[in-house]
């Protein structure tokens, strides 16, 4: 399976973004899968979130929808602040699949809080709401899981998809320049040990505009905790062949997840 990373640099308006994507994916045909960055269409401001939404069936989904047709590919679209009613907002992951079908969505469960050494705040909740439900899909190629950016933080989560069968968790993921070469491989590495599953993180790149520091460092790790690929700050765009039969051979060689089962 070729899966496509695009660590994409991330401008303050929708229609900036719209058109950088399709930019970078012009010469992307040999794929199965491509994956976007969180907040790939917006800065990760909160008052971006409010001018770069996007909601059911409106333009911008009928864009992601034709991208993923015109490519032929599941397109896991990042995550978008997705609008509901008049003022709810999510950080929502959207996917597609080849034939541009809508396949599922994901709202962010956990939302991102810290302080920062210097005493900033950022409160992803003083905006977004929080999502309340796993996510998974089926496809030929394989189940696949969602998960965006501060989840990967909670073991729970990715252990509930390893127990329904999922092969790989795409996790969009804006990891900041504070965290990220602290925690990023680490917990990336360690959702995939734990579950012998693939983990994928696919991040803006540090170049993005708005007040936000992101890492990059777009990553994939296999589910022995290998990391087959790994991004460094600059934009990419990145094809990688996986194996999902790495993920039995793992297992046997190193049962993990069988003696997890017994507990």
């Amino acid at each position: 399976m070729k899966i496509t990373l695009v660590q994409s640099t991330v401008f303050l308006h929708k229609s900036e973004n719209i058109k950088h994507i399709e930019k970078l994916l012009k010469n992307v045909n040999d794929t199965d899968v491509i994956c976007l960055p969180e907040m790939f269409l917006s800065s990760f401001d909160p008052e971006c979130f409010a001018l770069n939404y996007v909601q059911d069936g409106d333009e911008t989904y009928l864009w992601m929808s034709h991208l993923a047709r015109e490519k032929k590919v599941y397109l896991i679209a990042g995550s978008v602040p997705e609008k509901v009613g008049n003022s709810t907002m999510y950080n929502t992951t959207y996917v597609f699949g080849p034939d541009g079908s809508f396949l599922q969505k994901y709202r962010k469960i956990h939302l991102f809080s810290i302080t920062f050494p210097n005493g900033k705040l950022v409160d992803e909740g003083s905006i977004i709401k929080a999502g309340s439900a796993p996510s998974l899909f089926t496809t030929p190629l394989g189940k696949f899981a969602l998960a965006i950016c501060f989840d990967v933080r909670f073991p729970l989560l990715f252990h509930h998809y390893q127990r329904q069968g999922a092969s790989i968790v795409f996790v969009p993921a804006a990891f900041n320049s504070y965290t990220g070469p602290r925690d990023w491989e680490t917990l990336f590495r360690a959702r995939a040990m734990d579950n012998q599953v693939f983990v994928i993180g696919v991040s803006p790149s540090t170049s993005s505009e708005g007040k936000y520091n992101y890492y990059g460092h777009s990553i994939v790790v296999a589910p022995n905790g290998d990391v087959l690929y790994q991004a460094d700050k600059l934009e990419v765009v990145h094809t990688i062949s996986i194996d999902l039969d790495l993920i039995n051979k793992v297992r046997d060689s190193f049962p993990v997840v069988t003696k997890q089962h017994q507990i």
